[in-house]
């Protein structure tokens, strides 16, 4: 990624946190947003989930994200409306600074898409 798409990463996270902060009334960090999309992901509405529960969310986000750039998809649903993904190709080694700016790349596309649709 060079500089300049760097950039407009950055610009749009910060334009994204911001309008997340304003829905939400929070400061949200990656995992935050990362918990919002596993809870958007499920589709069973905002309720208490338990600390395994919570987990669970984040993975959900985190594969239905990497889906994108086709490292997972989806396998199905389990009786209580999990979604369940599986890897389809290996994930790349990256540093936590390559691991952070795709996700925050994944995590904007994917706000994109779905205000589009």
């Amino acid at each position: 990624m060079d500089l300049k798409s760097i950039a407009e990463l950055k610009a749009e996270w910060n334009q994204l946190l911001d309008k997340v902060a304003e829905k939400f009334g929070i400061d949200p960090d990656l995992q935050g947003i990362i918990f919002l999309i596993g809870v958007q992901e499920l589709g069973q509405g905002n309720r208490k989930f338990s600390k395994d529960e919570k987990q669970d969310l984040m993975h959900i986000a985190t594969c239905r994200l990497l889906s994108t750039y086709g490292y997972y998809e989806l396998a199905g649903l389990d009786n209580e409306g999990w979604p369940h993904w599986k890897l389809v190709e290996k994930l790349p080694v990256l540093s936590l600074k390559e691991q952070d700016l795709l996700l925050k790349k994944a995590v904007v596309s994917y706000f994109k898409e779905i205000i589009i649709t």
